[in-house]
């Protein structure tokens, strides 16, 4: 699709990785837990759906790589991603490793935004980091597509960022796993910085 005006287009392309493996339901935050990878169609579907020459990021956590590599084995032709601790899931710090539902404190999510978990971070926290690593990638990677391979608050945040949303309301959103996310960066003609959301949480079926 063609926008009048447009300079550059910079296409994010957002996957919330694999379910982590958890079978007592505990809070995994920064946690590097394992996850399952055997939804053969999930990842055959983000194979088809994701662009081709575009650049890749994951985090430090291996759910991420782990999910990037099984798109790759499903026939994308893709690089190997580069690490960015700063998309990284919210550390919830001393609550990590806890049943979740006997620390979750929000109806949207583990704990209200502002609320920072004992030696962990808030998602207001997230979101700023979030910030910084978005928009320092999208200038480095100006006119080109990117995938980033990633968390759901991570997510949630990069929709508030593209939309101007306050932390409380980017939480709103749903981000489930193997979801595809397609946030869009325009620069105009007169320099103006804007955003286009193109899909939230679209699964590869």
């Amino acid at each position: 699709m063609t926008v009048a005006g447009v300079r550059t287009l910079t296409r994010w392309f957002w996957v919330r990785h694999a379910p982590a493996i958890d079978p007592e339901g505990r809070l995994y935050g920064q946690r590097d837990v394992d996850c399952d990878c055997s939804d053969a169609a999930a990842f055959a579907g983000l194979a088809r759906m994701l662009p081709k020459d575009a650049f890749w990021l994951a985090t430090p956590l291996s759910r991420t790589t782990k999910t990037a590599a099984a798109i790759r084995a499903a026939g994308l032709d893709a690089p190997e991603p580069v690490i960015e601790p700063l998309l990284m899931e919210q550390n919830f710090g001393d609550w990590q490793g806890q049943i979740r539902s006997e620390v979750t404190k929000h109806r949207l999510w583990i704990a209200a935004p502002y609320t920072r978990a004992p030696g962990g971070e808030s998602f207001v926290d997230v979101y700023a980091r979030c910030r910084t690593a978005i928009e320092r990638w999208t200038e480095e990677c100006k006119g080109h597509d990117i995938v980033a391979v990633a968390h759901g608050g991570t997510i949630r945040s990069a929709l508030g960022v593209a939309l101007s949303l306050p932390p409380e309301i980017a939480l709103a959103f749903s981000t489930e796993n193997l979801s595809l996310t397609i946030i869009e960066h325009f620069e105009t003609d007169a320099r103006a910085h804007d955003w286009r959301v193109a899909a939230v949480n679209r699964l590869p079926r």
